[in-house]
């Protein structure tokens, strides 16, 4: 490779956020073997970072999630960690591709809709998400981040909510 080439193409890392999920089929705690494994994909997003972890056998709904700026072991401790009880989580840690660099762009989102809590964190871009969320905004969508995410939540919430019967 020539150094033209070498400069053009290398300017620094250019990962897409790092994801790692665990479900902990004994019913273990899991967020303590989520921040390891997003301390491990640290190399991928130095941005932020957040874990958000549910209980299949506690009460159906309720997601525990803890998020921030910076690196894992920032924002992070064993006394926060130590909060966030249950047995299938997800973690992420985020390199900005699309979206600001704030506290409000932090993933995992955890969104509460009519079938639930849906907890979500994506890796990667979604090339059309300007022209979806235009669409999604002039159905009566309001979103809560400037991130490509919130609008496969979004998307991901409309499936099949039309067709709920009357005694929902």
């Amino acid at each position: 490779m020539n150094s033209q080439v070498d400069e053009t193409y290398y300017d620094g890392l250019h990962e897409e956020c790092g994801v790692f999920g665990v479900y902990d089929l004994d019913g273990g705690d899991v967020a303590s073997t989520i921040y390891y494994g997003l301390f491990a994909l640290q190399h991928r997003g130095q941005e932020s970072c957040g874990i958000a972890v549910s209980d299949t056998k506690g009460p159906k709904g309720k997601v525990l999630s803890s998020k921030g700026m910076g690196l894992v072991n920032e924002v992070f401790d064993s006394e926060k960690l130590e909060k966030l009880k249950g047995n299938i989580g997800v973690g992420h840690v985020r390199y900005s591709t699309a979206g600001a660099s704030n506290g409000q762009n932090v993933q995992p989102l955890v969104l509460n809709y009519v079938k639930g809590i849906l907890m979500l964190a994506h890796n990667g871009n979604l090339v059309n998400a300007p022209e979806l969320r235009k669409e999604l905004e002039y159905t009566g969508a309001i979103f809560q981040t400037t991130i490509d995410s919130e609008v496969i939540a979004y998307a991901l919430s409309q499936c099949g909510t039309q067709y709920f019967p009357d005694d929902h």
